[in-house]
């Protein structure tokens, strides 16, 4: 555990008891705080006092005397509208942090005087691909005898990791609720993937999600740069940090492109990654092979994971031999067996338009099994994709309404167990039955990896296996 410095003595109250909350109460009991604890829900105060920690309803007067507010992300603090206990807390004057802040302002300590090398933090952030790119620099990193360790918004809490020791090297994926509110950001590496329309009403639309992505550079001030520059965005964030058009600091990750200018630049173009500094190529690598990273999105999450291994030093061919070797993870482009030459592929934490559309791109002849709880902006974006499609399989409580938007032969299923069955008998061999549904999972599911899970038991008892 990370032991929360600075606050000996404080009155700290942590709203919110999930994995993020209850870590960060423990951590701050661990550096000398007066610690108390609320959740809206009966077992998140449970789990607490099974921790040993005191829970005071803050809207009952648990909020007095309080020195800081530590809230978890999921917990609305500005938009769409404060949590009570929030507003409350703002009005009583009380600084507000998350556990993201608490790691950044506790992480480095005095046994670093006598290290050889002090650690460094890489921070991911972006819309699409950011768990991926996290998880497979974290690969790289061990690949390459490098000790690692992950966490943020995959994994482990950021306060539940080990201290760190000589060298080492954490790995944070962060999302935007947790970089808006984030008091102290100081990674030495920072990623940026990419960005598409997400969690708009909880920044009151796109410039207020860009603005929290943001942060994580304005805010951080990182060694190195790693953007992605698909999007005006990324390009925006690329010469806000530049100094000139050849500064090392910032490695630009291009995606369908040929690389422009004398940047340092990572393109995925074509199945190929390529390496060009100064307008020269320096080193190659075909991902067309590699099981773990099918599909355009994921090149583009292994240019980003490339582009941080090298400012660490570390060699194309090492790296290559990591990319070849990660096995991808859960719920995304999870390859889940296949049956009488019919592909079964997981791809559940597609959520929005953005992450459905890279998959769909990422196969042919597909069996789509789509729908859930709608996001802003529509579907239309998903036209181009259709293409790859033959027929598509919806579920979700509001499945109808789905499928009218759809410039695609439709079959309204509801459930996944349906949507399985009825794409699995009318395959063909070399058909790809794809789960990636374009939408949030929480009409029918508590997450997306339980909407996932479904999709894997229910392809396990149509096929036998």
């Amino acid at each position: 555990m990370i032991t929360v410095q600075g606050m000996h003595g404080r009155r700290v109250f942590v709203l919110g008891m999930g994995r993020s909350g209850l870590v960060a109460a423990q951590a701050l009991e661990a550096g000398g705080a007066d610690v108390l604890c609320w959740d809206d829900g009966e077992a998140g105060r449970q789990r607490a006092q099974e921790a040993g920690l005191n829970c005071s309803d803050p809207l009952r007067g648990g909020l007095e005397g309080a020195d800081m507010l530590i809230t978890s992300p999921g917990i609305a603090h500005l938009y769409p509208k404060p949590h009570p206990a929030i507003g409350l807390a703002m009005q009583l004057g009380i600084p507000l942090d998350n556990d993201i802040g608490l790691f950044f302002r506790s992480f480095a300590t005095q046994s670093w005087t006598g290290f050889d090398k002090a650690p460094k933090v890489i921070a991911v952030t972006g819309s699409n691909g950011k768990s991926t790119t996290s998880a497979l620099i974290h690969h790289l990193l061990e690949v390459a005898g490098r000790r690692s360790q992950l966490a943020g918004n995959i994994g482990r809490g950021v306060l539940d990791l080990e201290p760190a020791e000589d060298g080492d090297v954490i790995v944070l994926e962060l999302s935007s609720y947790q970089l808006e509110l984030a008091r102290s950001l100081t990674p030495d590496i920072a990623v940026f993937t990419n960005l598409s329309p997400d969690h708009l009403d909880r920044h009151a639309g796109y410039g207020g999600y860009f603005a929290a992505k943001r942060r994580l550079f304005s805010e951080g001030c990182p060694d190195i740069a790693v953007i992605g520059v698909d999007e005006p965005e990324g390009q925006y964030l690329a010469t806000q940090f530049s100094d000139h058009t050849h500064d090392d600091r910032v490695i630009r990750v291009v995606s369908g492109q040929k690389p422009k200018g004398n940047s340092w630049q990572v393109t995925a173009r074509k199945g190929f990654l390529a390496e060009s500094r100064k307008g020269r190529q320096i080193a190659s690598i075909d991902l067309r092979d590699i099981p773990g990273l099918p599909g355009s999105h994921n090149h583009q999450n292994a240019s980003a994971a490339y582009a941080v291994l090298r400012a660490l030093n570390v060699a194309p061919r090492v790296i290559e031999g990591g990319l070849r070797s990660f096995a991808g993870l859960p719920h995304r482009s999870q390859m889940i067996g296949e049956m009488s030459g019919v592909r079964f592929v997981n791809d559940s934490k597609a959520t929005n338009v953005d992450a459905a559309l890279k998959a769909l791109s990422a196969f042919e002849n597909i069996r789509w099994i789509c729908g859930g709880l709608q996001k802003e902006g529509g579907l239309t974006a998903l036209q181009p994709a259709m293409r790859h499609v033959q027929k598509a399989y919806v579920i979700g409580r509001e499945a109808e309404a789905f499928a009218m938007q759809l410039d695609v032969d439709c079959e309204v299923c509801s459930t996944m167990q349906a949507a399985v069955s009825a794409a699995y008998a009318q395959s063909q061999p070399g058909d790809v039955v794809l789960l990636a549904p374009a939408a949030a999972s929480f009409d029918q599911y508590d997450s997306f990896e339980t909407r996932g899970e479904d999709f894997i038991a229910q392809v396990a008892a149509v096929t036998g296996v």
